[in-house]
């Protein structure tokens, strides 16, 4: 193979396994959340980091798309992953993301919630207005008749007024 052919190859392969990691960006800023506000992290530690914890989450994803395929399921969901934790022995970490999945769910139902709710005034909102509009082309229509009426009335008195002069 060629050596331009290799380097290529090289940064096909690199590209594939950034793919296959957290953004680096994303790493560092938890690292830090860590640390003291005035401490250094160097850059290969942030590139374990990557790589640590993407091989983590690779391996729990893996045992957890098992079980979702032995069920003859598409999604994994939050169950399979503690699930997949606890069949892993990391079964010490459950407890707590079991509070944070709950947490997470009962705030997405409050969120849907207030979605729905939103929908619901919006619609309320938007039925109000077509009323109080059909209200006021109501009046407007009633305006204009009460106009043409009175309009009716003054040709028809002035008319009256002209038949009385004629008669006397």
């Amino acid at each position: 193979m060629s050596k331009g052919m290799n380097q290529v190859n090289e940064e096909f392969e690199e590209l594939r396994e950034q793919d296959r990691y957290l953004p680096i960006a994303n790493v560092a800023r938890i690292m830090k959340r860590a640390l003291p506000e005035n401490a250094k992290i160097a850059k290969e530690a942030k590139e374990c980091v990557q790589e640590c914890v993407s091989e983590f989450i690779s391996f729990i994803t893996s045992e957890a798309s098992e079980k979702c395929i032995n069920e003859k399921r598409k999604t994994i969901n939050g169950d399979d992953v503690l699930w997949a934790m606890n069949n892993l022995a990391f079964d010490n970490y459950c407890e707590t993301l079991k509070l944070y999945l709950h947490k997470y769910r009962e705030a997405t139902k409050v969120g849907t919630m207030q979605k729905e709710y939103d929908v619901d005034q919006q619609k309320h909102n938007q039925s109000h207005v077509a009323q109080l509009q059909l209200l006021h082309q109501k009046q407007l229509t009633q305006q204009v008749q009460i106009q043409q009426n009175q309009e009716f009335l003054q040709q028809h008195q002035l008319d009256l007024h002209q038949q009385q002069n004629h008669y006397y």
